[in-house]
């Protein structure tokens, strides 16, 4: 059966959050934009932080909501791999993305986490959007969401690390 590119998982605690940016950690490949998508306090910073603690970082993680962006040097599979961490929501729109120069951040070794990406328009491309809908204090709702062209075996893998996390 071939694997779907849209899942929904329920994610009853925070450490359920990490448990899923571990996966997605794990199967991204370097050169991808993952948009993370939700309201206020729905957990996409928690997200990132699962995201990168997955991948060796050991320091701290802060949303760079002020900064707009937060850089990232991990070694995840003994290869070095820089992960920008976006937080667009003050972007008064997708012009400044030229003024703030993100097309200097896309480049093949690097992944880019990019919270509130609505604000920078079509200017950005997902290869993978994680969306999370806060269902209870702690709890959240994700759907994952794959672009087409992301290889078939990084959502199958994927498909399997999370049904571990259930």
């Amino acid at each position: 059966m071939p694997a779907s590119r849209r899942h929904t998982i329920e994610l009853p605690s925070e450490a359920h959050t990490r448990a899923l940016a571990a996966a997605l950690a794990r199967i991204a490949p370097s050169g991808i934009e993952i948009h993370l998508v939700g309201e206020l306090a729905a957990g996409k910073t928690a997200f990132a932080r699962g995201f990168l603690r997955a991948l060796g970082h050991q320091g701290a993680v802060k949303s760079p909501t002020f900064t707009l962006v937060e850089t990232y040097v991990v070694e995840p599979r003994g290869a070095l791999c820089t992960v920008h961490h976006f937080d667009l929501y003050r972007l008064g729109g997708p012009d400044e993305l030229h003024f703030m120069g993100f097309e200097d951040y896309r480049r093949p070794e690097a992944i880019c986490l990019i919270e509130w990406p609505s604000r920078g328009g079509r200017l950005l491309a997902p290869s993978i959007t994680v969306t999370l809908v806060a269902t209870g204090l702690d709890s959240r709702r994700a759907t994952v969401e794959f672009d087409s062209a992301l290889a078939e075996e990084s959502v199958e893998e994927f498909e399997t690390l999370v049904a571990n996390i259930k």
